[in-house]
């Protein structure tokens, strides 16, 4: 399940730097380096990584662009304080889910989609051409085809929600679909698979929001996309795998 659904993601290729980033921020994120602590000086990271010292000086500062470490004179490269860490960035998301979330993580992603999403839709309702509608149209109703796994319909709702955020015209909003794209493939992974059932009212209440769309109706757009994202959290909430708050 988790490796069909990382293929949701778009590919980038396995290089040395990725790897050493991927591995390094998931072992910041996880708390194996834990935050005022000092990673493994470059002797020992180029020995665990077996990479040229311009690639681990690349990686650090990929990481330290994310917020998660900062190079300390005589001293070595520090894990920064938690809310310094870039969380629009999508790896960084991506390494909380890989680490384990609890309910108020959750919830405080959830808020930042209930800011941004709802708005957007009104946006889309106000600037969308009829070609961008009967795209998200079809969108919706591929959710209700038969055949869905977890995984299909994760990348279904993925295309939707991406859609929205483009079809919005606003740079900014596409800007955050890698928020959208990380969030979602996390809770599709951690939720309970819905009956297929549950996959036609996931599409019906897609097409709610492409109705108010398609009728120009601002508020009724924002509220459309509001419904969708609580019914969503709600889902996830409910799941018994979850654990409470910290």
């Amino acid at each position: 399940m988790r490796g069909k659904l990382l293929e949701i993601r778009k590919k980038r290729t396995r290089t040395s730097h990725a790897q050493v980033v991927d591995e390094l921020g998931k072992a910041i994120v996880s708390g194996a380096f834990p935050v005022g602590g000092i990673l493994p000086g470059d002797v020992e990271l180029l020995e665990r990584f077996k990479v040229s010292r311009t690639v681990l000086r690349e990686s650090m500062k990929t990481l330290a662009a994310k917020g998660l470490v900062v190079p300390r004179a005589r001293v070595g490269t520090k894990v920064t304080e938690k809310n310094l860490w870039n969380m629009f960035d999508s790896e960084v998301l991506t390494w909380h889910f890989d680490s384990g979330v609890d309910q108020e993580f959750l919830l405080h992603l959830y808020d930042i989609r209930l800011a941004l999403e709802p708005f957007a839709a009104g946006l889309v309702a106000e600037r969308a051409d009829a070609e961008e509608i009967e795209v998200l149209r079809r969108l919706a109703t591929d959710m209700a085809a038969q055949g869905h796994t977890p995984d299909s319909l994760a990348v279904a709702d993925l295309h939707f929600h991406l859609a929205v955020a483009d079809a919005s015209h606003n740079p900014f909003m596409r800007t955050v679909g890698s928020l959208i794209e990380a969030a979602l493939v996390g809770m599709f992974r951690m939720s309970t698979p819905p009956s297929h059932d549950g996959y036609r009212n996931i599409s019906a209440t897609h097409m709610l929001i492409v109705d108010a769309i398609a009728a120009g109706d601002v508020p009724g757009a924002r509220k459309a996309m509001e419904n969708v994202i609580i019914e969503g959290r709600d889902r996830i909430l409910a799941s018994s795998s979850i654990p409470q708050r910290r």
